[in-house]
C-alpha cells in the first residue's frame, strides 16, 4: 500500500495510470467470466460475451448482449457486482487522487481557488479523503441494501438469504450507476412500488452528485449561501434535469398505451420521474424503452449525454459541463467579456475545458455512431440511442446490442472503456497541462457565423 501511495505522489500522467487500472481489472474480469462456473450451462461463455459484460461491469454501464437473470451464474453474478463494485470505488478514489494532484500542480492562486471550492483539496490528506470516499460508498451501498431487502422479502415473499442476495447487488448496482438487474424485465415488475423505484433512485441520484458535493452537503446543508460553485452548479442543473425530464416525459407518454397510459396519475408521476432519473448513468427501467415515442428517446439521449456529478459515478459530460456552457452562452449573447456565475468570476480554463470537453465528446457519439450505421442494418434512431447509452455509461438498450455482429460488440465495448475514462482522462489532462505563455502573438478577428 505505501508503494501504491508512493507511486501516486509521484505520478504525473493520470491518462496511462486509468487506462491501465481499468484495462487490467476488465481482462481479470473478462477470464472470470470465460470460466463455465460463471453459467448456467456449465459451458464456458463466449469471449466477446465475457468481455463486453465485464467491460460493462467495470465501466458502470449496464449495457449487455445477454440476460443477467438467465445467462450468469450465481458466480458469475457474484463477479459482475464485484465488478461494478471496484470500478465504482475506483472512478471516484481516481477522481480525488487527480484532483489532488491537479490541485498540486496548479499555481497558488489556482490552488486557493480549487481549496476553497471543495473544502478538501490538501494533498496532505490524500489518504483521509479516499478512506471517505470508500467508507461512504460501502455505508449508502448497507442502507439501500437493507431497505431493499425488507421490501424483497416482506413485500414479495422472498426467502431472507434470496432477498438479502438481491438488496445488495441492486444496492450495488444503484449506488455506482451501474443499472444490472436480475430479472430480465429489469425494474418493470417493480414500476408501482415506490419503495423499490424510489430507493433505487435516490440511490442513483446521490451516487451521481459526486463525492465533492455530497461531503460539502454534509458539513453545511443549513447554509446554501457558502456553498461553492461546484455544488450550486451541480444540485441546480440536477434539479432543472430532473423536473424537465420529469414533465417532458408525463407529457409526451401519458397517453401511450405501451408504457404510462395504463397507469393512475401517481403512478405515471413515479414512474416518469424514475425514468428521468435513469439517463444519468444508472440504466434501469421500469418501462419497455423500446415501445416509448421517438420524442421521449431523444429527452433520454440528451439526459444520457449530460449525465451526473463530477467525481461521482455518473457517466457523461457532467451537469457541470452543461452548467458552465450555459453560463458561456450567457454571457456571450449579452456582449459581456467575462463569465460570471453568481458572485463568482469564471476561470477562461474552465471554459476552455467545457467546450473542448463538449465538441470532443460529440465528435466521439458521431464517429461511432457512424460505425456502427456501416456495420448494422439498424436505423440511426436505434443506433444513435445505443452509441449515447454506451458513452455515457448509462445501459440503456432498444435492442442493438444484443443483436448486432461481434465486431459491432467491440466496437461497442470500446466505446464503453472510453466513455467512463474520457471525461475524467481529458478533464485532469487538460488541467494539468495548463501552462502560461510567456509572449502575446497580434490579435486578428474572424468572422463566426
Amino acid at each position: 500500500m505505501r508503494l501504491f501511495w508512493a507511486m501516486v505522489a509521484r505520478f504525473h500522467q493520470p491518462a496511462q495510470v486509468i487506462t491501465t487500472v481499468f484495462g487490467v481489472t476488465v481482462l481479470l474480469g473478462t477470464a472470470l467470466l470465460s470460466s463455465p462456473l460463471a453459467t448456467t450451462s456449465g459451458k464456458p461463455a463466449n469471449w466477446i460475451t465475457a468481455l463486453f459484460t465485464a467491460t460493462s461491469a467495470v465501466c458502470v454501464n449496464g449495457l449487455t448482449v445477454v440476460d443477467t437473470a438467465t445467462h450468469w451464474s450465481v458466480f458469475g453474478e457474484g463477479v459482475i457486482a464485484v465488478l461494478i463494485q471496484v470500478g465504482g470505488l475506483g472512478i471516484m478514489t481516481l477522481a480525488t487522487v487527480f484532483t489532488l494532484l491537479v490541485s498540486r500542480r496548479l499555481g497558488l492562486r489556482a490552488r486557493l481557488s480549487a481549496q476553497a471550492e471543495t473544502r478538501v483539496l490538501n494533498g496532505s490528506d490524500l489518504r483521509r479523503v479516499v478512506g471517505k470516499v470508500v467508507l461512504f460508498n460501502l455505508l449508502c451501498e448497507a442502507v439501500v441494501g437493507t431497505v431493499l431487502t425488507l421490501r424483497f422479502v416482506l413485500g414479495y415473499g422472498e426467502p431472507v438469504g434470496r432477498g438479502l442476495y438481491l438488496g445488495l447487488f441492486h444496492a450495488v448496482s444503484s449506488f455506482n450507476n451501474a443499472g444490472f438487474a436480475l430479472w430480465p424485465d429489469s425494474l418493470v415488475r417493480f414500476a408501482a412500488d415506490p419503495w423499490v423505484c424510489l430507493t433505487v433512485a435516490t440511490a442513483v441520484i446521490v451516487g451521481g452528485l459526486g463525492y465533492p458535493v455530497v461531503f460539502e452537503l454534509r458539513r453545511s446543508w443549513r447554509r446554501p449561501g457558502r456553498w461553492s460553485l461546484l455544488t450550486r452548479i451541480t444540485l441546480t442543473v440536477t434539479t432543472v434535469l430532473l423536473a424537465g425530464g420529469t414533465l417532458l416525459f408525463l407529457l409526451t407518454e401519458w397517453t401511450n398505451p405501451r408504457t404510462l397510459g395504463p397507469m393512475d396519475g401517481q403512478g405515471k408521476l413515479l414512474t416518469a420521474f424514475f425514468t428521468a432519473v435513469m439517463p444519468r448513468s444508472a440504466g434501469f427501467n421500469s418501462i419497455d424503452i423500446t415501445q416509448m415515442h421517438p420524442s421521449s428517446w431523444l429527452v433520454t439521449e440528451l439526459l444520457m449525454f449530460v449525465g451526473g456529478g463530477s467525481a461521482g459515478t455518473a457517466g457523461g459530460i457532467k451537469v457541470t459541463t452543461l452548467g458552465l456552457l450555459t453560463f458561456i452562452v450567457w454571457a456571450e449573447l449579452r456582449g459581456e467579456s467575462r463569465v460570471n456565475i453568481g458572485h463568482r468570476r469564471l476561470t477562461e480554463a474552465a471554459q476552455r475545458q467545457a467546450v473542448s470537453l463538449t465538441v470532443l465528446s460529440v465528435a466521439l457519439v458521431a464517429l461511432f455512431s457512424y460505425t456502427l450505421l456501416v456495420l448494422t442494418p439498424h436505423s440511426p434512431d436505434r443506433v444513435l440511442f445505443e452509441v449515447v447509452s454506451a458513452f455515457g455509461t448509462t445501459g440503456l438498450s432498444v435492442g442493438v446490442a444484443s443483436t448486432v455482429s461481434p465486431a459491432a460488440q467491440m466496437l461497442l465495448t470500446l466505446l464503453m472503456f472510453v466513455g467512463r475514462i474520457g471525461p475524467l482522462t481529458l478533464g485532469s489532462a487538460l488541467a494539468l497541462k495548463e501552462r502560461t505563455r510567456r509572449y502575446e502573438l497580434p490579435e486578428e478577428d474572424v468572422i463566426v457565423g
